[in-house]
């Protein structure tokens, strides 16, 4: 019998429905009943946070007192890298290090010829850091709680050598501000999910955590300095396992960015962002391109079924799908601190289909030899 185009198209619509369901439920729920596992013994090990910063003088001096003021139990030290910058940051990290004892600047003179980016002062912060848990993050970043150091080491129980933070980005006003921080949720929900599922990929070098030896045992990012990016994606997809990588999802665990206010910027960080996604390994590509995939096709083949299909059927389908969305995106979104985006997740999940044609051409360029 011969299959009519209308009866493809309800197929095809089925199809990437039930594709959607299933990461629903098989992937993102766990973000969304996660529980923070209970431990009935508490440790604090020595922590050295790392910083890299070139021309970050403003952010220094505006971020880092929050960091060198963290109330931690234990010793923690504070690695400062000044990457060849020509404004002040020099004269800040000397000013700040006078009362803080723990901060310890890395001054860079010289370029690295041969590793591109942020990966050889990153390289050389984590060389002079005298701890064995290292703790990174941005100059443009700020701690949400004076136990962010302490919360992110809590990762570290036995047998885990990585541990992913969350990276949030503060509240504006504005519609370039929500869909900002949509998009960092839905990252977030998507690393933290697959994560728990025993297939870590990713993390954000915003707020992220790994052993010394880690790093050392692995030789660094050999594998990947002739990149730009990938410090801290690229870097997590090669040596996270199902069992050495654990979330942080505490909200005094969080740091807090300001979001880019302009279209134009914004767009130029998330296309940097993206030209390492190519380098994930096959299977992460395929779990993650499959996703993105059926995303972009839901909303086409809902409306062409809709118009020429049993529509009744077709939007029965679709609001389950919906429902189903809101109450896996309703706890991630609470347990994230992003709950105020709940009330528009229907028209920011749609607008993820423009989002998709805005960035696909990052699939294919080259990226940029900068990492700021």
């Amino acid at each position: 019998m011969d299959i009519t185009w209308k009866e493809l198209v309800f197929t095809g619509f089925c199809s990437v429905a039930a594709i959607q369901v299933f990461y629903l439920l098989w992937f993102f729920a766990r973000l969304a009943f996660y529980r923070k596992p209970h431990r009935t013994t508490l440790q604090q090990h020595p922590v050295s946070v790392i910083i890299c910063a070139r021309d970050e003088a403003q952010n220094l001096a505006d971020n880092l007192p929050d960091v060198l003021q963290q109330q931690y139990p234990s010793t923690y030290e504070v690695v400062a890298v000044n990457d060849n910058s020509y404004d002040d940051s020099k004269y800040v990290l000397e000013y700040l290090s006078k009362p803080f004892r723990q901060l310890r600047p890395v001054e860079l003179k010289q370029e690295a010829r041969l590793i591109q980016g942020k990966k050889f002062p990153l390289s050389m912060g984590i060389k002079e850091a005298k701890h064995e848990l290292l703790l990174l993050t941005d100059a443009d970043c700020k701690p949400a709680s004076p136990n962010w150091v302490e919360r992110m080491q809590e990762g570290f129980a036995p047998g885990k050598e990585i541990v992913l933070g969350y990276g949030a980005y503060y509240r504006k006003p504005g519609l370039l501000n929500k869909l900002i921080r949509f998009e960092t949720f839905l990252s977030a929900l998507q690393y933290f999910s697959y994560a728990l599922a025993g297939m870590p990929y990713m993390g954000v070098g915003r707020n992220l955590a790994y052993k010394k030896e880690l790093f050392l045992r692995n030789k660094g990012f050999s594998m990947h300095n002739q990149l730009p990016g990938g410090d801290d994606d690229l870097f997590i997809n090669r040596i996270a396992t199902r069992t050495n990588t654990a979330i942080v999802i505490d909200e005094e665990a969080f740091t807090y960015s300001e979001p880019k206010t302009t279209w134009s910027n914004w767009r130029s960080q998330k296309a940097r962002h993206y030209t390492t996604g190519k380098y994930y390994k096959q299977v992460h590509k395929f779990l993650l391109g499959l996703y993105a995939t059926s995303h972009f096709l839901f909303y086409p083949l809902l409306i062409t079924a809709a118009v020429f299909c049993n529509w009744w059927l077709v939007l029965s389908i679709y609001g389950f799908r919906l429902l189903l969305q809101g109450v896996i995106y309703f706890r991630s979104m609470k347990k994230l601190k992003e709950d105020d985006l709940f009330w528009f997740y229907p028209l920011l999940d749609f607008w993820q289909w423009w989002y998709y044609l805005l960035f696909a051409d990052t699939l294919l360029r080259k990226p940029k030899n900068y990492w700021k």
